[in-house]
């Protein structure tokens, strides 16, 4: 059985999902066999795995980290947001059902037998488990039916690593907090402080860390340093949805959504030297790029509805009537189609139309589609023809079904015959195949389309291979933090357990 040592934060956003990332990685270079785990994850980034189940990307890169291949086990209940009030929650790979916050909040219990069989699974395959928090374990609202936090670390007899992130501010304030907040029991979980995200000189911290230590009765087990390290991001919070990169060769816009989701989809057009890939939000945001892009989305009529309230939805039918590149991804393929029917109210029920980009419509039904794909495009007429005949590779996750008359790719989802997919309209293309850009053809074939459109080299770029960067990424911040924390000191608490 695989011994356990847990990650939490003082707050969402805190550094969590890397620690825990590093760790894995810290842990596989050591020779172990480690793996993730977060019981219960928020976000609207997912991914399907080869069995066709879903779950979260942060514990997918984590996988990616630790050297082995993602399971739904690492993740037992992702919670998708569909509204401020409430989520699709998926167990175990498949969705139960669309629930209120004060829903699921009632119904938390009856779950905690499954989380802890994907736990023990889990734990019969590998050496150590590195679990993952969500939020803060100082909730008091929300503590008495706990199953991320302490009662996770409880249940699996985890010691825990309290992160706190000094970027923000309030570091000592919010950790000291913490453990004030925490009940007797919870406190004596935790076993370490980390401080994370830290600019500057050390030394002139260390009077502070003394009086922590002095105030928690507890050991700070590292000052881990800022690290720009580029890895998939999990969640709305992330900063790459907020930060503007230097202009590039290429301009690439992406709408962001209310309900954005799998944003890590474009993560490889923007690790091409020479592309700018920017989020936009608002009208003014957009500019004259070289690309649109409509990202997939939790609520694709209600996102629709925000996007025709904002005017970025004229402003992107103006851009392709210019002969202007757009793209669509999922969602966002539905919504430059002619019109959306929701029949059973599976969104927001009745009618609306698209944008009218795309010869196709979509009705959406209560059957998810959920699967891994491979295929290739068919022969494309006009700016996206250098896509012709190019393989292709990633996973559906979507509610509804699309009509088209002109597919713009030939998909064999995993265990079933080659139908088409999505569309393609002279200088508009859409498919429903997440982690398109995964695979390095189809990045070259895009960015070549548009240079051509643009009227520039295609030399002027630099495509890096995904791969090798990832692994690169991976050893970078395993190698910050084992600089930085001391790892001595981990694996004895790991060892002694609680």
């Amino acid at each position: 059985m695989a011994k356990a040592i847990m990650v939490q934060g003082t707050c969402s956003s805190a550094g969590k999902s890397f620690l825990v990332a590093a760790l894995c990685r810290i842990f596989h270079q050591d020779g172990y066999r480690a793996a993730p785990f977060k019981a219960q994850n928020m976000a609207l980034n997912s991914f399907i795995t080869a069995e066709g189940l879903e779950m979260g990307r942060a514990q997918v890169m984590q996988a990616e980290a630790a050297g082995i291949a993602p399971s739904v086990l690492m993740n037992p209940i992702l919670l998708k947001p569909s509204s401020d009030t409430g989520s699709q929650v998926i167990v175990n790979g498949e969705v139960v059902g669309q629930m209120s916050a004060a829903e699921y909040f009632r119904r938390k219990r009856e779950l905690i037998p499954q989380v802890m069989a994907a736990y023990g699974q889990l734990a019969a395959q590998y050496d150590i488990l590195v679990l993952e928090g969500a939020g803060s374990p100082a909730e008091i609202n929300l503590k008495s039916e706990d199953l991320v936090n302490m009662g996770m670390a409880a249940r699996a007899k985890a010691p825990v690593l309290l992160c706190g992130d000094i970027d923000r501010g309030g570091v000592f304030a919010s950790l000291a907090g913490t453990m004030l907040l925490l009940e007797p029991w919870e406190r004596e979980l935790v076993q370490g402080i980390i401080i994370n995200k830290f600019r500057g000189d050390p030394a002139i911290l260390s009077p502070g860390l003394r009086q922590l230590e002095e105030m928690v009765h507890r050991p700070v087990v590292g000052v881990i340093p800022w690290m720009p390290v580029d890895l998939d991001d999990e969640d709305s919070l992330s900063q790459r949805l907020t930060q503007h990169s230097a202009p590039g060769v290429l301009e690439i816009a992406v709408i962001r959504l209310p309900h954005l989701s799998n944003f890590t989809d474009f993560n490889p057009l923007e690790r091409v030297e020479g592309v700018s890939l920017r989020y936009v939000s608002q009208l003014r945001e957009l500019g004259e790029p070289d690309l649109v892009i409509l990202p997939g989305t939790k609520n694709t009529m209600g996102d629709l509805a925000w996007l025709r309230q904002n005017g970025l939805e004229a402003a992107v039918q103006k851009h392709a009537a210019r002969g202007g590149p757009v793209l669509g991804i999922c969602g966002g393929y539905q919504m430059l189609g002619r019109e959306l029917r929701d029949p059973l109210g599976v969104e927001h029920g009745g009618r609306m139309a698209g944008l009218g980009l795309l010869p196709v419509e979509t009705e959406f039904a209560p059957q998810k589609t959920r699967t891994q794909a491979t295929g290739r495009f068919l022969p494309l007429q006009g700016l996206f023809a250098p896509l012709s005949g190019v393989p292709l590779a990633g996973y559906e996750i979507h509610m509804g079904r699309t009509e088209s008359t002109a597919p713009a790719v030939e998909l064999a989802p995993q265990g079933e015959a080659p139908h088409p997919d999505g569309a393609a309209a002279q200088n508009v293309l859409g498919t429903y195949v997440h982690g398109l850009f995964d695979r390095p053809e189809v990045v070259e074939g895009l960015l070549r389309a548009l240079c051509q459109h643009k009227g520039i080299a295609w030399e002027a770029l630099r495509p890096r291979d995904l791969d090798a960067y990832k692994q690169e990424q991976y050893d970078r911040l395993a190698a910050g933090v084992r600089r930085s924390l001391d790892m001595e000191k981990v694996y004895e608490i790991l060892e002694r357990g609680v």
